[in-house]
This record gives C-alpha cells, sequence and structure tokens, in this order.
C-alpha cells in the first residue's frame, strides 16, 4: 500500500465529503444548523453585580456548548474521583440544556497515566449511543487541586 502524505489524505477526505452529500455543500444547498443571531452565554448567568471571574465554568455559542475542567477535590479513589466528576459535569450539562448523549468532545486529565484503566471502567456508559471523541493525557506538572482526574468538553444544545 502507497503511503500517504497528510494533504493527500486531506484531498481525499474532502472528495468524499462531497460524494457522501451530492455535492450539496458546493451547490449551496446546504442549511445552517443554527439560525438567528449567534452570541456567547454563560451558564449560569452571572449577575451584572457581581464581581467580574477569571474565567467561566459553561459557555455557549449558538448551539455549541464548552464546559470548564470539574476535578474532584477530596481524599478518594481514581473510581470514585471519576465518577464524582462525570456527575458533576451531567448536572453542569442539564443546566444549561444539554445532555451527556449530546457531547462531542472530552478531554480527560489524569493526575497519574497508571489510573487509565480503572478511569476507563467508570468512565464507559455514560455517554449514550455514540460516545463522544476523547484525547486522555497525564500532565507532567499534575492537576491543581490534588484531583486524580480532571475532565472539560464540548456538547452541543
Amino acid at each position: 500500500m502507497e503511503k500517504q502524505s497528510r494533504r493527500g489524505l486531506l484531498k481525499n477526505a474532502a472528495k468524499a465529503a462531497v460524494i457522501a452529500t451530492g455535492g450539496a455543500a458546493l451547490a449551496g444547498t446546504t442549511k445552517a444548523q443554527v439560525t438567528g443571531k449567534l452570541e456567547k452565554k454563560s451558564y449560569p448567568a452571572k449577575p451584572a453585580s457581581e464581581p467580574a471571574q477569571l474565567f467561566s465554568s459553561a459557555v455557549s455559542y449558538g448551539n455549541l456548548l464548552f464546559l470548564a475542567g470539574v476535578g474532584a477535590h477530596f481524599q478518594g479513589t481514581i473510581e470514585e474521583h471519576t465518577k464524582h466528576v462525570l456527575d458533576e459535569l451531567d448536572k453542569n450539562l442539564t443546566a444549561a440544556g444539554s445532555s451527556m448523549e449530546k457531547v462531542l468532545k472530552v478531554n480527560v486529565y489524569l493526575n497519574d497515566i497508571n489510573d487509565w484503566a480503572k478511569m476507563n471502567t467508570v468512565y464507559g456508559g455514560r455517554w449514550g449511543k455514540i460516545p463522544p471523541v476523547r484525547t486522555t493525557i497525564a500532565p507532567a506538572g499534575g492537576i491543581p487541586g490534588n484531583s486524580l482526574v480532571e475532565i472539560d468538553l464540548i456538547a452541543y444544545i
């Protein structure tokens, strides 16, 4: 099999997309998923009287929802930490009008990469029929707040 360059792979993927959509994208017959004005919103909405924070825990733009990393800041096992983090993310998604089934992308940060298999046993089955894409890393400096796991994600509303 001939080895392809990244550029060649992207060209072939673009051709396949045109074929799969029947050329609709080129013909201008596709519809946008979001109608109306796109605006950035924070969840939960903060009153103007509150002081500015360094970051928001959840922000949407159009129908995309971005959740900041959630950790577990208590003594416990990787399984307990993972369950806590996933439960908190589920609550945050629901509060913003989304759900675990609508998650598209997940980033998992492990304090110790050797916890990957144990984290995975709790992580599995929480995402509906089609699990999101995922990246898992163990940052060299660890996770702030002594959490064994931190997870952030992107979902749609």
